[in-house]
């Protein structure tokens, strides 16, 4: 079993800033956006997970010790009930409590577009492949269990990785993105195209006046969520032509005041 602290390269003794700092700097060197091994981006993304966690990282550094069988040797003799005593009820109960179904977990990596539509997927569980539902909406960290689907008949429970997407940020079930327009058609107003995740065209209005940095909302156009779909934000970015005609830039000057 890979070890997490090998698999970010810090010290056991890394502080939090420390194991954060390597995370990101491996995270963007092995992203599969930028051609980088999937299977190491997941390692890497389960290693921060665990350290990233303080309880988790606690519970890693220190596992729950295993007792092994008691076997007599060199004529001893063990005295079960003083055995029970010195490890307390808790050892007693552990030995009462009930066998819990045997579960088997994964991690799985999906993209913005796998949570938009959601879908079957056949994906390989040991020597085993098996077809799973992934529910639309699904967000980065979510553990969906399917029963009956691991080795052996036991449940599976996924954990799903959403990679992020270069021209979307999400927000919950709204998606965030920038476009670019013309200087002259945020004073004049004008309409523009942009495109939803799926490459839909949407055809949408902007203002005459329109500041720089304004936000137009698309509402049912984001993500599928609890109580509906969300909506996109598009935020808008002026662009400066490089070519402005002389005449034209004399006119402005001489309205500089005015306009002011």
């Amino acid at each position: 079993m890979t070890d997490h602290y090998t698999t970010l390269g810090v010290s056991r003794t890394a502080t939090a800033d420390e194991i954060k700092r390597a995370f990101r700097k491996l995270a963007s060197q092995h992203h599969p956006d930028k051609g980088g091994d999937t299977q190491k981006f997941q390692e890497i993304q389960a290693a921060y997970d665990t350290l990233g966690d303080a309880a988790k990282r606690q519970q890693y550094d220190n596992p729950r010790p295993q007792f092994g069988n008691f076997a007599p040797g060199n004529g001893q003799q063990f005295n079960f009930d003083t055995i029970f005593d010195v490890f307390g009820a808790t050892f007693q109960q552990h030995r009462q409590r009930p066998q819990q179904p045997a579960i088997s977990r994964v991690n799985l990596t999906i993209n913005l577009i796998d949570v938009a539509t959601g879908g079957r997927r056949t994906i390989g569980i040991g020597a085993a492949t098996v077809e799973i539902e992934i529910p639309r909406g699904i967000n980065d960290g979510d553990n969906i269990q399917y029963r009956g689907l691991g080795p052996h008949g036991s449940d599976l429970v996924i954990t799903f990785r959403v990679l992020p997407n270069p021209q979307w940020q999400r927000q919950n079930s709204n998606l965030l993105a920038e476009h670019q327009v013309n200087i002259w058609d945020l004073i004049l107003g004008c309409e523009t195209v942009v495109r939803d995740l799926l490459n839909n065209d949407i055809t949408i209005l902007i203002p005459r006046g329109t500041q720089p940095g304004a936000r137009l909302r698309l509402r049912g156009r984001g993500l599928p969520g609890r109580t509906g779909p969300g909506d996109i934000i598009v935020q808008i970015q002026a662009v400066i032509p490089a070519d402005i005609p002389q005449d034209l830039l004399d006119l402005i000057e001489q309205k500089r005041s005015v306009i002011s």
